[in-house]
C-alpha cells in the first residue's frame, strides 16, 4: 500500500453523493456537548477515562493475534488514550454478536461500567442472518446510541465494506449482501449524526483492497488493519480533545502470516466459520441470488434496489430519522 497510513482508512477524497458530507458527521455540539473527562469533586483526583467497546468480532479483535487470544484495534485504541493515566477499559464485544446482542447484552453492562468513551461497531453480522430485517435493526441501535449518549458518553462509529465484496463472492450472490450492508451503512452514518458520534468512515478506499490489512478469512483485519483502525480513531478523539495519549504505533509486532498458515486457517477453522454461517444464510442467499439473475435477465434489477431502497427509508422513519436519497449509496 503506498497511500500515507495514518489516512487511508479516511475518504478525504470530493464526496461522492452516497457519502454524508463530513461536516454533517461531526455535528456534536448540536446535539451533544462532547465529554473532556469525569467532573471530580472539588479537591479529589480525577478518575481515570473510561472506555467500553461494544459489537462483535471486529472489536473482539479477531485476526490480531497476541499469545492464545485476540487483541484488537479496541485494545490498542485504550493504551493510547489515558495520557498519565492509564484509561479504564472494558472490551464487552463478542465474536458474531447481532446487533440486538448489543441492545440486550452489551449495553446493559457498558452503562453500569459508566464510560466516557463507548465505541458501537455491529451490523455486519446481521446481514448475513436470514433473519435481516432493517428496520429491527435501525430500532435496536437508535436505542444502544440513545442510552448510552443520554448519560454524556461519546459514541465511536464506523461503516465497514459489505462481506461479499470482501470475500470475492460471485455478483448474484455478492449484491444482496451488498444492499443490505449500504442499508445497514446508512443507519450507521444517520445515527451518527444524530448522536454527534466520532464516525471512521471504513467502507471503501485503498484500504480495503490492500490485501496485507486482513487476515486470512478476508472479513476481519489483521494485525495492520486493526493497528490502522485504532490510529484513525485515536487522530478523531485527539480532534474532539479526548485523546491524551500519544497514537497506538503503526508497527508491526507479530511477522505476517505465511500463505501456508493462511490456507491452514481456512481449511480448518475457516472452514467451521463457513459452515455455520451457510446454514443459516445459505438457503436465503440462493433465493436472493435467483432474484438476482432472473431480474438482471429481464432488465429490471433497478426493482431490487427500489424494494431495499424503501425498506430503509421506512425504518429510518420509524425512528424519526430523514436521510436525503443522495445519501442512500452508504
Amino acid at each position: 500500500m503506498t497511500a500515507d497510513p495514518g489516512t487511508a482508512l479516511v475518504d478525504e477524497q470530493a464526496d461522492r453523493g452516497s457519502r454524508p458530507p463530513r461536516a454533517a458527521i461531526y455535528k456534536a455540539g448540536a446535539r451533544s456537548r462532547p465529554r473532556t473527562g469525569p467532573e471530580p469533586a472539588a479537591g479529589a483526583p480525577a478518575r481515570p477515562f473510561r472506555f467500553a467497546a461494544l459489537g462483535d468480532s471486529l472489536t473482539e479483535g479477531v485476526g490480531d493475534r497476541t499469545g492464545d487470544g485476540w487483541r484488537g484495534w479496541a485494545t490498542l485504541l485504550a493504551a493510547a488514550i489515558g495520557g498519565e493515566t492509564p484509561a479504564e477499559f472494558r472490551k464487552l464485544a463478542v465474536s458474531g454478536a447481532l446487533t440486538q446482542d448489543v441492545a440486550e447484552l452489551q449495553t446493559p453492562e457498558a452503562l453500569e461500567f459508566e464510560p466516557d468513551i463507548a465505541s458501537v461497531l455491529v451490523g455486519v453480522n446481521d446481514t448475513l442472518r436470514c433473519t435481516f430485517d432493517i428496520e429491527d435493526l435501525t430500532r435496536q441501535l437508535d436505542s444502544v446510541c440513545a442510552r448510552l449518549s443520554a448519560r454524556g458518553t461519546v459514541l465511536l462509529t464506523a461503516c465497514l465494506p459489505d462481506p461479499g465484496t470482501m470475500l470475492g463472492l460471485p455478483l448474484p450472490l455478492a449484491r444482496p449482501l451488498a444492499r443490505r450492508q449500504r442499508a445497514v451503512n446508512t443507519v450507521v452514518h444517520a445515527l451518527s449524526d444524530r448522536f454527534g458520534a466520532v464516525h471512521l468512515h471504513a467502507a471503501e478506499g485503498p484500504w480495503v483492497a490492500d490485501r496485507q490489512m486482513w487476515s486470512a478469512d478476508r472479513l476481519h483485519p489483521g494485525e495492520r488493519g486493526h493497528r490502522m483502525i485504532a490510529h484513525r480513531f485515536h487522530e478523531l478523539l485527539a480532534e474532539r480533545g479526548l485523546a491524551r495519549g500519544s497514537a497506538p504505533a503503526l508497527a508491526l509486532e507479530q511477522p505476517a502470516p505465511t500463505r501456508t498458515a493462511s490456507l491452514l486457517w481456512l481449511a480448518t477453522a475457516g472452514t467451521g466459520w463457513v459452515a455455520r454461517r451457510c446454514t443459516d444464510l445459505l438457503p436465503q442467499l440462493l433465493r436472493l441470488a435467483g432474484a438476482e439473475v432472473r431480474h438482471w435477465a429481464r432488465g429490471t434489477s433497478e426493482r431490487l434496489d427500489r424494494s431495499a431502497e424503501h425498506a430503509l427509508f421506512a425504518a429510518l422513519a420509524a425512528v424519526s430519522l430523514d436521510v436525503p436519497l443522495a445519501r442512500m449509496g452508504e
